[in-house]
């Protein structure tokens, strides 16, 4: 089943396409998460397959909320782990992933 966005969830991606396109990304960036923030950037549904790839992503990199130049004011703002957390969808993003529950299929 197809799931849309909310406009806070795409506004967090395309604040992370703009410093993608001004090279704030970092060396490590995947082309997975570059897909990604287009994909939610413009509001493009998304699957389930990719709901759970969401919400493992932010099992696995909410650790990246206390690194140095995540936080809004902080040195290095934004830094590498902040660009990715918005192209996957911010804090929106997680929140939004976090009320699908995907076991009833």
């Amino acid at each position: 089943m197809p799931h849309k966005p909310p406009k806070d969830v795409q506004e967090a991606a395309q604040r992370a396409v703009r410093w993608i396109e001004d090279g704030k990304a970092g060396k490590g960036f995947t082309d997975v998460g570059r897909h990604r923030a287009h994909q939610l950037a413009e509001g493009q549904d998304v699957s389930d397959e990719d709901v759970k790839k969401m919400q493992a992503y932010f099992a696995r990199h909410t650790v990246d909320k206390d690194a140095d130049g995540f936080a809004q004011g902080g040195d290095g703002f934004p830094s590498p782990g902040r660009v990715a957390w918005d192209a996957w969808g911010g804090d929106p993003g997680e929140r939004w992933v976090g009320t699908i529950d995907l076991d009833d299929d």
